[in-house]
């Protein structure tokens, strides 16, 4: 397939190629990139040619900055939100098939990855960082939550790792993104076309990833990482944000990161951060599979709300960075709603086997 639907599709030697190339969107991910990605892997799973799947990018600014969500308010604001549904039913489930890959899978991220781009890539077997990642699960700050399988991957991070990026959708580099294990490997960027000839020329994808990793740095933020644990660790996020009060009243660099993270989740969707925070409560009793499927449940009751649309319309329409969220702030969200969006089962819910 050709690079109009924004990814190409290669059989070289032993290795199906996927790469995500829709420059201008920064590969963000539109409803035919899906299902094209969708219908190729599952094709390449009986080609006795295909020993392994690499999935990259065609840009080096970017892996991919998410889903096409633009294009989901649109569809939104048109009242065509069964449309806009099934994007996310059809993208969860893409995520759910490389998650399950039959086939060595190997995702080579550099440049941005937010939400969908994690989606393809934080599920797969095998993760390389290259040296210009910039990782970050940012939509708590235009009404949505860190979906395509956060529920599942982010609670399991170090300590409190993971509620921190839920909650504030920080953006972190690659030594912190190794360090926190989501991914596996660290390869520079020059080296990965290298990588790649070895894969087509049938390597075994551990030998080769071994053969080319190279230690990740020191992690950025390790200074911090003690305040992320006792901060984040609260068990409502008014104790949070009693937490960060408290961290944020001293005059070292804690108390100044303690600041910026309060900020941070003070301009956000009040709603979408008590999302979040109850995402990391929930995910590590659930399965990817269960995961997923609460999240379409959110999703789903996003579209009939306020927060979402506005949060588009701020950030990425209208640009003026001026939100107006409903409810206003995060004391006047009442927690027994955001669980009902959890727990009211669909009719026809996300099941994903």
């Amino acid at each position: 397939m050709s690079s109009e639907i924004g990814v190409r599709f290669e059989k070289r030697g032993r290795a199906g190629i996927v790469t995500l190339d829709r420059p201008r969107a920064l590969n963000a991910l539109d409803h035919p990139m899906v299902g094209a990605m969708h219908a190729t892997l599952e094709g390449w799973i009986g080609d006795p040619d295909i020993a392994h799947v690499v999935l990259h990018s065609a840009n080096e600014r970017a892996f991919c900055v998410g889903g096409d969500i633009r294009a989901m308010h649109d569809l939104g604001k048109a009242g065509e939100k069964e449309a806009a549904r099934a994007y996310w039913r059809d993208e969860y489930a893409l995520d759910y098939l490389i998650s399950r890959y039959p086939k060595p899978f190997v995702s080579l991220v550099d440049g941005l990855c937010f939400g969908g781009g994690f989606g393809m890539s934080g599920h797969g077997r095998y993760r390389v960082a290259g040296e210009r990642l910039g990782f970050a699960m940012p939509e708590v700050a235009i009404g949505l939550f860190p979906d395509v399988g956060g529920t599942f991957v982010l609670p399991r991070l170090p300590g409190w790792t993971g509620t921190w990026l839920a909650m504030t959708g920080a953006r972190i580099g690659m030594p912190d993104a190794v360090a926190m294990g989501l991914y596996t490997h660290h390869i520079p960027a020059s080296a990965w076309p290298s990588l790649i000839e070895a894969l087509a020329k049938g390597e075994a994808m551990e030998a080769s990833l071994a053969r080319f990793a190279a230690p990740a740095p020191r992690p950025a933020l390790t200074a911090f990482y003690p305040a992320i644990d006792r901060i984040f660790a609260g068990g409502s996020v008014d104790a949070v944000m009693t937490a960060l009060d408290q961290a944020a009243s001293g005059k070292d660099d804690v108390a100044a990161f303690a600041r910026a993270q309060r900020d941070t989740i003070r301009r956000a969707s009040p709603t979408s951060v008590h999302i979040a925070f109850q995402q990391m409560q929930r995910g590590l009793g659930l399965d990817l599979a269960g995961c997923l499927g609460l999240e379409f449940r959110v999703v789903t009751r996003l579209l009939d709300q306020h927060d979402f649309y506005e949060g588009v319309r701020a950030v990425l329409i209208d640009k003026d960075q001026r939100p107006v969220w409903s409810p206003a702030r995060l004391e006047d969200v009442d927690p027994a709603a955001i669980a009902a969006m959890f727990d009211q089962p669909l009719a026809d819910e996300l099941v994903l086997t």
